[in-house]
């Protein structure tokens, strides 16, 4: 079957691995060379993912018989929409459904419409007045968030990057008045304590598949401290759960997606494709963060080379509304990524950088080696603005795991890089356990 890909990053090629395992002749198309994607396609157009009219035609002249969409843009710009249009079936939802992620304001109010399980107290303003009133009332903190898409850079939490209500009113006013996210609205939440983690599913809207469960981390430096970014590396663990999620709350977590989708249908939304839930594990139990439309990054490189079964089916099963008769089989192993990014990221990146991949030597190490947002010149990889590469140890014990991302990590060289090595060391599962157990007064 011949497939499109849209997108340039390390998840899109962790995707177009596994279709080219399952068989697929891949066709993808990325605003920058991924030398990763590049070296497996049949062939690549270097577009915008969100020129929808030239991708769609140039998968409609290519005789593409189904796309699987990576990053969340152009599932907001109705990308799905258009290609179904052209005949070509798509295992990514269509843009009523993708208003999951690309509204946080939609996402919210369905939730508190239908007053579905793991949902949070927040408020939705586009006044500064009427901002200043609720927060002269509200006790406790609160997480700022933008309504719209803002590339995972725009949410604020008070405690951390907002250490006072001024400091609060400060940049709703600038996120209404710049319009961070598309337009001059912000939510206030409730700030959650404890652990995120993160369960994606694959799903035709009604039947559920779920996957292992992945823990990112987001903040810059080692010992979770620094500014939030995309995502500095994940893990998942050979059983699925997490040490600090436990069966219950793993089924708790997944009756919270089975309940939305079943809201998203009644409210003729029916999604279909990869449905990823952000959760925070709390005290009283795991409270939905954010969806996402489509695989996290870096939690695709965790789970997606664990797949033992036939993912271009899954895919199709998505992309035709069903997936009832297929299962999907995980190898039982422990996964750690580490992205490698460039200097000054998460502040003011620094490109341009040349990097040293020695790509036999990280298979030799027992990982995976995933191109992200970099640029190829003459056979040469550079770095660019967004995060670089991620490698992945994959063995039997997480001590295995981390080992062997660690060894793929000495097997990249470059000036002006940066990379945490804390992922998956028992000194930092430990303190999550700890926060954990702490914040259940324990």
């Amino acid at each position: 079957m011949k497939v499109l890909t849209v997108g340039g990053g390390a998840r899109e090629h962790a995707i177009v691995s596994s279709l080219v395992k399952s068989g697929a002749k891949v066709y993808s198309s990325m605003s920058n060379k991924n030398p990763g994607i590049v070296g497996l396609a049949e062939e690549h157009l270097l577009c915008s993912d969100t020129d929808i009219p030239k991708v769609s035609q140039w998968a409609e002249e290519k005789g593409v018989e189904m796309a699987v969409i990576g990053p969340e843009a152009p599932l907001g710009k109705g990308i799905v929409d258009e290609l179904e249009s052209r005949g070509i079936i798509c295992a990514s939802p269509f843009k009523k459904a993708a208003q999951l992620e690309i509204s946080k304001e939609f996402m919210r109010e369905l939730m508190k419409r239908y007053e579905l399980p793991g949902r949070v107290d927040f408020e939705v303003f586009d006044d500064m007045v009427a901002i200043e009133d609720f927060l002269s009332h509200y006790e406790g903190e609160l997480v700022v968030k933008p309504v719209g898409l803002t590339g995972g850079k725009g949410v604020k939490v008070m405690g951390e990057h907002l250490l006072s209500k001024r400091d609060v009113i400060d940049y709703c006013r600038k996120v209404l008045k710049n319009e961070i996210g598309g337009e001059s609205k912000v939510i206030l939440e409730e700030k959650l304590e404890g652990e995120e983690f993160t369960l994606q599913v694959f799903t035709d809207g009604i039947n559920v598949i779920p996957t292992p469960l992945v823990q990112d981390h987001k903040r810059l430096y080692e010992g979770d401290e620094g500014p939030n970014t995309g995502g500095m590396g994940s893990y998942s663990m050979e059983d699925g759960l997490l040490p600090f999620v436990d069966e219950d709350a793993y089924e708790q977590a997944l009756a919270i997606i089975k309940a939305t989708l079943l809201a998203m249908e009644k409210e003729g939304r029916k999604y279909k494709g990869v449905l990823y839930g952000q959760f925070m594990l709390t005290a009283k139990g795991p409270k939905i963060i954010e969806f996402n439309c489509r695989w996290g990054d870096p939690e695709a490189m965790n789970i997606l080379p664990l797949l033992k079964s036939d993912y271009l089916s899954l895919c199709e099963g998505m992309a035709k509304g069903d997936i009832s008769e297929i299962e999907a089989e995980f190898e039982k192993k422990c996964s750690v990524c580490k992205y490698i990014v460039p200097e000054g990221y998460g502040f003011e990146s620094v490109p341009g950088n040349k990097l040293s991949v020695d790509e036999k030597g990280i298979e030799e190490a027992g990982a995976r080696l995933f191109y992200a947002s970099v640029d190829e010149k003459d056979g040469d990889i550079y770095t660019t603005t967004s995060r670089s590469l991620a490698v992945v140890g994959f063995a039997e014990t997480m001590e295995d795991a981390e080992s062997s991302s660690e060894r793929a990590l000495s097997c990249i060289q470059g000036k002006g890089i940066h990379m945490r090595h804390d992922i998956g060391k028992p000194a930092s599962i430990q303190r999550k356990l700890d926060n954990m157990k702490n914040i259940r007064g324990e």
